[in-house]
Order: C-alpha cells, then structure tokens, then sequence
C-alpha cells in the first residue's frame, strides 16, 4: 500500500477499532458480545494448533518416521529416517518421564476427590481472545467438554474452561485478574473468595474479619451450584502473607497457589463431580519440619593438669 493521506486514514481507523473490540471485550467478561468471534475463532484455529502441537512432537515424528520407513525402496534413506526417529525418541525421553510423573500425581489428585476427568494437553497460551491469562487445551466439544467445567492438574485448581470449539477448548486461568473462586480454609472451614493477581500471589477475602487465620494455611475449592465451574475440594494455594484486620467487614489474606501457571502441560477436565464434597482430602500431605541437629559436646581433661604419678594437681 503506498504511503498516502488515505492510507495513513485507514491504519488509524483499523487501530481505532481495534482498541474498542479490546475494551468491549474486557468490560463484557463472560457475557462479551464478541463471544460469537471467539467460538468461530476456536472453530477455525483449533485443529491447526492441534496439527502444529502433533508436528512438533518429537515422539510422535519418531512413530511415524519408523512406520513409514517400511515403504521406501532406497536403503539408505530408510536408514537415515531410522536413525533419525532414533534420536528423535532419545531427546524427549526426559519430556516423557515428565509426563509420566504429571499424569501419576494428576490420577492421585482425581482418586482422592473422586473426580471423573479427561486428560488434555496444553497446546498454546495466551490465546488470541485478548489480554487474558489463558491456555488452550487438545479437547473440545467432541470430547464431550462443555464451558465452565473445572481444571486441574496433580498440584491443584489450573482453572476452568470459557470457550469450547469442536476439538479444542480455552482455559481462563486461576490467576487472570477476572478469575474468581469461592474457598474454604483447611480445619476452620473460614470461607472467602479468591481472585487472581496475575504473577503474583492470589488475593482472597475472607467473609469473616476476625478469622484466626496463620501463614501456612491451606485452601481448597468450595464448590459451586450444581458443581460448576468448580467441584469442591480442589486444592488451591497456601496462605504466604495476612493483613492486619482493620475493623472491615472482611479480611485480605494472599495465598500462594500451588499450581505453577508457567509450567503447565498435561491437565485434566473435571467432566464428572463427585458425588460427597472430599473436604480436605486431596490436600498433599503437610511437609514435615527439619528436625534441630542435636550437638554432642565431649569433655576431655587436659594431660597438663595431672602430675606425673598421675595424681591431680594442685592447680
């Protein structure tokens, strides 16, 4: 496009619109009019994440090279394709046992609360539905994933589904500032409301202002009407700093969470509550203090102080 008057127009119009689609959506939240844009969005870009992810994968470029190499009539070739899937499938070994231990810790979690959950996988972050804290995951409506459904992983509360296309779904994070979840404390039961800070820790109002609340308290979900979008009992962070009740209605505490957001792979959707609340159950078990080192002092007396028939001195 040359460089006219016009065209200056044009871009400064097209920035215009694109800061008041932004805005809308922001204020709009989960009843934002571009709702429509964003399911027609996962429609369309939901099977190429899909195809690059399954591209990319070192393991699953291995399978196939080795399959394949049955059909190729030049030796050669064939060897180096085998060779290659080789190194392919030693490089992600590491990945694999990553994987593996996610996948246990996550079974745990879901054997505990009695949750019914679908594995997925994160396929791309921060999707492009705008600012938010989110992740996509490799399932959709096909696999039977509705909105607002829990997500967990074997550390805890990941977040909860907003928008679901045929074979992909866009998870909003517990950390995105829009996120809100009711919580209930470990042995107290003191209920609160948890909202996410970004990178930094979890705010969350206690209803009660003159909680006994301590550094080092747990949390967990405390579950919605007819359990969605969150199940009860889902472990959701460990209380890092409280302030000072100051005559309000209610107290802040900052709780951090025990899910790692930047480090999210294998997650697991909540398509099934459990039919008691588990309470405190599937919280990990408490981590057990240093024991103090006891210091053994041992006294022996000077050879100076004992005369030589070996009797003591007089000094």
């Amino acid at each position: 496009m040359r460089d006219t008057r016009e065209s200056r127009l044009l871009l400064v119009l097209l920035i215009a619109i694109a800061f008041a689609l932004i805005t809308v959506d922001i204020r709009g939240g989960q009843d934002s009019p571009v709702e429509g844009a964003r399911q027609a969005a996962a429609t369309v870009f939901g099977p190429i994440e899909n195809g690059v992810s399954s591209a990319v994968d070192p393991v699953g470029n291995a399978i196939d090279a080795v399959r394949d190499s049955g059909s190729r009539h030049d030796r050669i070739a064939q060897l180096e394709r085998a060779n290659a899937a080789l190194k392919a499938k030693l490089g992600s070994d590491d990945r694999n046992r990553s994987r593996v231990k996610q996948l246990d810790k996550m079974i745990r979690v879901a054997g505990e609360g009695q949750y019914g959950i679908k594995g997925a996988q994160v396929i791309a972050i921060g999707a492009a539905q705008g600012f938010s804290w989110t992740v996509t995951i490799d399932l959709g409506a096909s696999d039977g994933i509705k909105r607002d459904m829990t997500v967990l992983n074997g550390d805890g509360l990941v977040g909860r589904v907003t928008t679901v296309g045929p074979s992909t779904s866009t998870v909003l994070l517990a950390n995105d500032p829009d996120f809100s979840v009711g919580t209930r404390m470990e042995n107290s039961d003191e209920l609160g409301f948890a909202s996410g800070q970004g990178d930094r820790a979890l705010r969350v109002q206690l209803l009660n202002a003159k909680a006994d609340v301590k550094k080092g308290n747990r949390l967990v979900t405390f579950g919605s009407e007819a359990d969605k979008p969150f199940v009860p009992g889902v472990p959701v962070g460990v209380v890092s700093r409280v302030d000072p009740s100051g005559g309000d209605l209610t107290r802040t505490i900052y709780v951090k969470p025990f899910v790692s957001f930047s480090k999210l792979d294998v997650v697991g959707v909540v398509v099934q509550a459990p039919k008691r609340d588990p309470r405190d159950t599937v919280l990990p078990p408490k981590p057990q203090p240093t024991p103090t080192p006891t210091v053994t002092v041992t006294v022996t007396p000077s050879t100076a102080a004992y005369e030589e028939d070996g009797e003591p001195s007089d000094y």
